[in-house]
């Protein structure tokens, strides 16, 4: 029996990187993953693989910086698996732009799409958890969400406000429900290949102990940790996987 056998979990921003390996990991321990992203052709490659390797999978195409229809993932979640254990809010937005640059419309989009959409789902699943009496909401923020030095000013902020949502969330929906966030630094995926990839995070590299890029099977091994009653005694914590870059 896998250490997820049994239970859903939504995971948002799953169709690459960080989220593709976190849901390959968790249907391998035998979670019943719900794939979420807004590109179809991805979605359904990751369901594909998952139901090729003998797991259980299907996807919901969203876009989270639309508000009006993030609620419905959970719907549709419930119409196919009946309830939610895990929510794995993973989806993100990365923003280059500084201060003197960026206009509204990008402000407000990288905040619904990094802390706002979280905000819904959490809401969304809390009172389904609530009622099982167990549940499990995990957050991805981010080294930026510590320090100003690691991302420019809707990040920075998007992910500073991650760090609060995970712990007012924690401390507001216990015991029931523990909520936690990995906080990552430079990972190998496609959000950092769209800003120049691992050259571009050398920055991050050079600084850190151990001198490279994470990989997103990295963030996935801690995300099932923080998933399971492995970390049963945890919740409103900010688990940095980051090379050690601030070390």
């Amino acid at each position: 029996m896998g250490r997820l056998a049994g239970k859903v979990a939504i995971i948002t921003g799953a169709t690459s990187g960080m989220g593709r390996d976190t849901a390959y990991i968790f249907a391998a321990e035998g979670a019943k993953v719900v794939i979420v992203g807004r590109n179809e052709e991805r979605a359904k490659k990751v369901v594909d693989k998952i139901k090729a390797d003998g797991g259980e999978a299907m996807y919901v195409i969203a876009d989270m910086s639309d508000l009006d229809n993030v609620g419905a993932i959970v719907d549709k979640t419930i119409d196919a698996y009946g309830t939610v254990d895990i929510l794995y809010n993973n989806a993100g937005m990365l923003s280059l732009s500084t201060i003197e640059e960026i206009t509204m419309d990008e402000w407000q989009k990288v905040m619904n799409v990094d802390v706002t959409s979280s905000m819904i789902l959490s809401q969304k699943v809390a009172p389904i958890m609530k009622a099982k009496g167990k549940g499990v909401i995990l957050n991805t923020g981010s080294v930026a969400g510590t320090s100003a030095r690691w991302g420019p000013v809707a990040y920075c902020t998007a992910k500073h406000a991650m760090n609060g949502l995970t712990k007012a969330c924690a401390r507001e929906l216990g015991p029931e429900i523990r909520v936690n966030a990995i906080l990552p630094g430079a990972i190998d995926t496609a959000m950092l290949d769209s800003v120049g990839g691992v050259d571009a995070m050398h920055h991050m590299t050079v600084v850190s102990p151990l001198k490279r890029a994470g990989t997103g099977s990295e963030i996935g091994k801690v995300a099932l940790f923080l998933c399971t009653d492995d970390s049963s005694f945890m919740t409103g914590q900010l688990i940095r996987v980051d090379g050690g870059v601030d070390v």
